[in-house]
Parts: structure tokens; C-alpha cells; sequence
């Protein structure tokens, strides 16, 4: 009987023993590892919500007060809003420890043992009324995290005799509407091609660190906080409809503001294309590792205090507490997009935007609709170090195209083609060595292996490398036309040809596109065309044109067309973003329009002024035949958007020609 009882006794301790250590390690609570407690405390119309907080030996919460681009869940004071009084944005807690994360690579910020947080209220109400809110935090040990905590808590507060809102509050609290006008004189062609960019553009933004962690992270939030599945899946759309708002807005506020005129003028200009540069290299930089550029922490606590509140509007201010906090990762991908679809004016900036906001919101909705498929999400790690490293080395390339343009403008010849592409290849050979793993940046990851995807990247930007060392020698590069400087715009402009002779032979002339001779005074290829029976072609360019670069390089040399240009034409290039001065003398303002005023005072004034007038046109590349007494043929003009192929420019410029011989 006593060894029986002893066997019943030693069975039930090794089962309470054996279930103790499920518990320890398999179903672990959060709640287990932190004591708390909420208070209030009332002065007068001032409440301060209290957190008396104890975290068990051995594991940590993380501060209220994060920098933007951390990863962590923010412990936290969440407050339902009400008119009943004003939240403090600001949450007070004891300085936090400071560790470094090797497998992040990023500094957290945590609190152990008993600390102590509070928010405050301002009451506006003479009527006692009861706040709700929840206490959030995350715990953590060395080796892993627990999910997030919310404790909810609700407490009656007595009404008070307040004063009106300051009107620093007011202003605080009112909502500015911003209305624009939307310029439709882009094309639909070009506004199409913004919007697959910016679409990309998206895509890439969402695989940045500061984005990509955010997807089962929101997703599983509003799964939780839904009463069902639906509301779930409505409350996730209606963040990314909010994620798209915010963009549009900034799209149509740059747009409103400037206008299509002036946004197109920003291509040509000297000063924007050189600060752009700057910045471009700045947020490269940044992109590497060297350091991180963030959004005030003010702006991102008061975007996530606003959050709290319920329905569209708290979930709006959500979305725009993941733009702010983002910001490192997706400023200078969104600054690029409005540049670049500023630059065609009209509404590109608002269609850049929307395509972005669109690929960077879709996977939230469709993640909320089929919450199965976040099974299959990589999990965050290194590789999104890598994916920021690589948008890092394109900015840095994009920039330089900036600057090519301000030099293009002035002529100075600082970066001719040649020293461009040797720069891209510097660039982009860096670029696959850090792919292929030879090379480390700041925060990377160690690499152990070369995944596949990876090594399909390399072995790209490799060959990529390798399809530009050609054009140092005078190759097209017909994959990337229009980025580079013109053939024309070269140490040897003739490259391997002997175009040189062509051009020597015919006073008052360059060695153009393709190495075609071209005039760019309109009276010395008029008088030229006139004497030996050829009909003029009318080429309006510019410096820092990026379609007129893709039509000469692509369409221009293409068997058939070149033979025309070559032999049948008189081609005569006028830049109509040329900063050289003209003589005094030549100085005048130029009535393009009924009240519209150009003011004449560079080559590129003359023909932008001369362009609109007659053509009642302001884009470029912009062509048009002349007949023998420089007249214009009937077969009207042509442009990239509608000619930009080899068939299209060919039979436009046979129709010019058996006009110009029935003529």
C-alpha cells in the first residue's frame, strides 16, 4: 500500500512537473511577464494617466518613444478620443536602455524592473464623463518576443470649469482641406508609363525594411480588433484606400501648387537639377548606411495619437503614422517619382503618386482578404538591408543623370559621355560585387550562402556592366537611350565613324544624332536647304530631353529612316533649353499667346518663344518638314508619343517627301 500510494505520489508530481514545462515552453503570456497597474490623477482640468509597471528578471518592454525607423511595438497609453477632453501627445517614461541588435542591426530601446509612464488630458466638459482606453507593450527576453499585449481599463472622470481652447489648440485640431486643379495636357501615352513606374517604384518601396515588417504586423491588428472576419477585411481596405489618399494628396498638392508650365520648366532648369543631385547622392548615402534621414519624432506621435480614434478617421491617421515612420525608406523613392512625372506636367505628379500608393497598399487589403497567404511572406531578415542597399546604388546613378542634365544645359562639357558611363560602371560593378558577397556595407547581414534570386540579380547587374563598357568606344546603348549624354555630346562625337568629314564639308554645322550633320542657326540650314532642293526638317530638342535622346538613339539609326535624315533631309536642331546668352540687341519679349509673355533673352528662349507662336506647342522632341519655300507640308508633325517607332517616323517622312517632290 505505501509503494502504491508512493507511485501515485511520484506519478502525480512528474505530471504536474511535466505540465508545468508545457506551460514554460510552449504557452507563454505576456500578462505572466509584466505586473501593472493603471491610476489616475486629477488637478483640476489636468489628468494624468499612470502605468506603474513591473517587468519580471530576464525580459524587457520597449520604450513608448521610438525612433522612427525601428521595428519594435511601442509600449504605450492608448486613449479613445472624445470631445470630452484633449490628449498630450506626449508620453512620459524614464530614460531607456540603450542595446544594439546584431540581427536587426538597429538600437533598441527598452525598460526593465519597475518603471512608471503617463499621459496626460485636458478636460472640456463641466460633465463627468468615462475615459477608455488600453495599455499596450510587447515583452521580450534574449532569445525571442512574445505577441502584444492590450489591457484594457476605463475610469469616470469629474467635469471641470475650463477655459476656451488656446488658439495654438485650435489650430492644432482643425483640418486643412487642399484643393487642386488637375492640368490635362499630358498625353495618355506618357501618363501610362508614369504610372507602370511609379507602380514599380511602389512594389520596391514595399520591400524596403521600413514597409515590409508592416504588412503581417497591420494586417494581424486589424484581424484582432474586428468583430469578424468582414469587418476585419473592411477596416484592412479602408487602410490602404487611406495609404492611397495620402499619397494622391501629395501628388495633387505638387501639382496645384506649381502647375504644369512650371513643373516642366524644372527639367531644363540648372539650379533644381543640380540641387537634385545633391539630394539624390544625400539619400543614397543614406540608403548604404552611413546614416538614416527621419521625419520629427512630433510629427510621428501626433499622427499615431490621432490614430487611436475610432472609425475612418483613426484608421486614416494610422496610414499616415506608416508614411511618416516610412519616410527613411520610401522619401527619396516618392521625391524621384514627383520629379520625374513633374517634369511632363499636367497631372503626372497626381498618376505617379496614385501608381505608387496603389502597389504599396494592395497587398494589406489582399493580405486582410486571404490572412492564409501571410503563411507564405519571407520572413523580415538581412534581405531587406540588401533590397535598401540596392535602391541605394540606383539612386546613386539617378543622379547622376541630374547633373548630366545641368551640364547639358550650360555646355560645359564637364560630363560628356564617356565619363558618365564610366561612372555607371564603377557604380553597377560595385553594385554586383556587394550582390555576389564580396563586398559589406554597415548594416548587412552576414552572408553564409548566395541565394538564387540573389545570384539572378548579380549575374544581371554584371551583365549589365558589361553591355555598357562598349559605349565607351561609341556603342549606342540603344537599352538605356536618353539616360546617358548624346553620341554628340562626346570626346570623339564621330565615335568609329567618319561622319567628322561629312560635317566638314557643310559650313555651319555640328556632328548631330547618329553623327548626322545639323544645323542650329534656322536661317543658315533654311538658305542651305533652299540650295540644293532638300525640304528642311525641323528638329526642336533639348539638352536635357529625355525622349528626344530615346528617339535619336532608337529610331533615328534604324535602317530606312537614317538614309533619309542622311540624304534626303537638311536637319535643323533647335534646343530649346540652350542657356547661352543672346546679344543685347537680340533681347525681346515674345507674345505667344493672347497675354502670355516669353521674355527672349537665351538661344533657348528664341526657339521655345518661336516654337509656341507658330506650332502653338511646347513639347519636345517636336518635328516638322518645310517645303521649298519653307513652308510647312502637309504631312504635319511628329513626336515620340505618336512616331516613337521605326515604322511610324518612316512613313511619316516618306509622305513628307513625295510632298515636298509634288510641291
Amino acid at each position: 500500500m505505501y509503494f502504491k500510494s508512493l507511485n501515485i505520489s511520484i506519478f502525480c508530481f512528474l505530471s504536474l512537473l511535466f505540465l508545468d514545462n508545457i506551460k514554460s515552453q510552449n504557452i507563454e503570456f505576456p500578462e505572466d511577464k509584466v505586473n501593472y497597474t493603471i491610476k489616475i490623477i486629477q488637478n483640476a482640468c489636468e489628468v494624468s494617466i499612470i502605468a506603474d509597471i513591473e517587468v519580471v528578471d530576464g525580459w524587457h518592454i520597449n520604450a513608448s518613444n521610438l525612433p522612427p525607423e525601428s521595428f519594435s511595438i511601442a509600449t504605450d497609453l492608448y486613449l479613445d478620443t472624445s470631445s470630452n477632453y484633449i490628449i498630450d501627445d506626449t508620453i512620459y517614461e524614464p530614460k531607456p536602455h540603450i542595446v544594439f541588435d546584431s540581427i536587426t542591426k538597429e538600437e533598441l530601446f527598452l525598460h526593465e524592473g519597475k518603471i512608471t509612464i503617463k499621459r496626460n488630458i485636458n478636460i472640456r466638459t463641466t460633465k463627468d464623463f468615462t475615459i477608455k482606453g488600453f495599455f499596450t507593450f510587447q515583452t521580450c527576453d534574449d532569445s525571442h518576443c512574445l505577441p502584444p499585449f492590450d489591457g484594457p481599463f476605463e475610469f469616470v472622470i469629474k467635469g471641470c470649469d475650463f477655459k476656451s481652447l488656446s488658439e495654438k489648440e485650435m489650430k492644432s485640431q482643425k483640418k486643412n482641406k487642399i484643393t487642386n486643379e488637375n492640368d490635362n495636357s499630358s498625353t495618355k501615352k506618357s501618363l501610362f508609363v508614369i504610372f507602370i513606374l511609379s507602380f514599380l517604384s511602389g512594389f520596391a518601396a514595399l520591400l524596403t525594411p521600413c514597409v515590409f515588417p508592416m504588412i503581417p504586423m497591420t494586417v494581424s491588428f486589424f484581424t484582432k480588433q474586428s468583430k469578424d472576419k468582414s469587418s476585419g477585411i473592411k477596416n484592412a481596405i479602408l487602410y490602404g484606400l487611406s495609404i492611397i489618399i495620402i499619397y494622391v494628396l501629395l501628388g495633387t498638392i505638387i501639382t496645384a501648387i506649381f502647375g504644369a508650365s512650371f513643373l516642366n520648366s524644372l527639367s531644363t532648369n540648372i539650379y533644381f537639377n543640380l540641387l537634385f543631385f545633391i539630394l539624390l547622392v544625400v539619400f543614397a548615402i543614406s540608403f548604404l548606411g552611413a546614416f538614416e534621414i527621419t521625419l520629427p519624432n512630433t510629427w510621428v506621435n501626433k499622427a499615431d495619437s490621432a490614430s487611436s480614434k475610432g472609425g475612418f478617421l483613426g484608421i486614416f491617421f494610422m496610414a499616415l503614422t506608416l508614411a511618416l515612420v516610412s519616410f527613411s525608406c520610401t522619401g527619396p523613392i516618392v521625391g524621384t517619382l514627383l520629379v520625374e512625372s513633374a517634369t511632363i506636367g499636367g497631372i503626372g505628379p497626381f498618376i505617379g503618386m496614385f501608381g505608387f500608393s496603389l502597389a504599396l497598399a494592395l497587398p494589406f487589403g489582399l493580405f486582410a482578404a486571404f490572412p492564409g497567404w501571410l503563411n507564405s511572406l519571407p520572413k523580415s531578415g538581412g534581405w531587406l538591408n540588401t533590397v535598401k542597399v540596392f535602391l541605394g546604388f540606383l539612386e546613386l546613378a539617378l543622379a547622376f543623370k541630374f547633373l548630366s542634365n545641368a551640364d547639358l544645359v550650360i555646355q560645359g562639357h564637364f560630363l560628356e559621355r564617356e565619363l558618365f558611363l564610366a561612372i555607371w560602371i564603377g557604380i553597377f560593378s560595385v553594385l554586383a560585387l556587394y550582390l555576389f558577397g564580396f563586398i559589406r556595407l554597415p548594416k548587412d547581414s552576414e552572408i553564409k550562402y548566395l541565394s538564387v534570386s540573389r545570384s539572378l540579380i548579380a549575374t544581371t547587374v554584371l551583365v549589365f556592366v558589361i553591355y555598357l563598357i562598349p559605349g565607351l568606344w561609341g556603342a549606342p546603348l540603344k537599352l538605356i537611350s536618353g539616360f546617358p549624354p548624346p553620341m554628340s555630346y562626346s570626346e570623339s562625337p564621330s565615335g568609329l565613324s567618319n561622319s567628322s568629314k561629312i560635317v566638314e564639308d557643310i559650313e555651319n554645322t555640328h556632328i548631330g544624332p547618329q553623327g548626322l550633320p545639323v544645323f542650329h542657326d534656322l536661317s543658315a540650314g533654311l538658305a542651305y536647304a533652299k540650295s540644293i532642293n532638300k525640304p528642311a526638317f525641323l528638329d526642336f530638342t533639348g539638352h536635357a530631353c529625355i525622349n528626344c535622346r530615346k528617339m535619336e538613339e532608337k529610331v533615328w539609326g534604324e535602317d530606312g529612316v537614317i538614309n533619309i535624315l542622311r540624304d534626303s533631309l537638311v536637319i535643323i536642331s533647335l534646343y530649346v533649353d540652350d542657356k547661352r546668352p543672346l546679344p543685347e540687341e537680340e533681347h525681346a519679349e515674345v507674345e505667344i499667346a493672347p497675354g502670355k509673355i516669353i521674355k527672349v533673352t537665351t538661344i533657348g528662349d528664341k526657339w521655345s518663344a518661336y516654337q509656341a507662336k507658330k506650332y502653338k506647342s511646347l513639347s519636345q522632341p517636336y518635328y516638322i518638314m518645310l517645303d521649298k519655300n519653307g513652308n510647312d507640308l502637309p504631312n504635319k508633325s511628329a513626336d515620340y508619343l505618336n512616331h516613337g517607332n521605326k515604322k511610324d517616323f518612316l512613313n511619316w517622312l516618306r509622305n513628307g517627301l513625295k510632298q515636298y517632290n509634288n510641291s
